[in-house]
């Protein structure tokens, strides 16, 4: 008989960081989907740096047992696969509506280098 394992939810703790600024635009960005989604943070191979940060909304049934949950305020929440946790654990994400440099940036404390454009890094 298979085991089925179930997301791990972290109540307390919070393997991504958020500031007000982009739990703000985050919130703004799913009201703007007009569903009640999940934001999926992860990395993936490429970039000028050898791995990219991703974001992207998802529906309930696209977690995955092997996810970890972030709950945040006004029941928002964060998703995000082991695997990309072992890069991005602990990394800060902000947001800035400036009009040269604004959007999301990514701090992540497990990088050892960052590219320019601050959207790769390398591990």
């Amino acid at each position: 008989m298979t085991q089925t394992a179930t997301p791990v939810t972290k109540p307390g703790a919070k393997g991504i960081l958020m500031t007000d600024a982009a739990l703000n635009q985050l919130k703004t960005l799913r009201i703007q989907q007009g569903k009640d989604l999940l934001l999926r943070v992860g990395v993936s191979q490429g970039g000028c740096s050898g791995m990219s940060y991703m974001m992207d909304f998802i529906e309930p049934d696209g977690i995955r047992a092997d996810d970890e949950l972030y709950d945040y305020e006004d029941g928002f929440r964060v998703v995000c696969d082991q695997k990309s946790l072992l890069y991005i654990y602990g990394m800060a994400l902000d947001y800035s509506n400036a009009l040269i440099g604004g959007g999301f940036q990514f701090t992540n404390p497990n990088a050892t280098q960052t590219c320019g454009c601050g959207k790769s890094f390398s591990a």
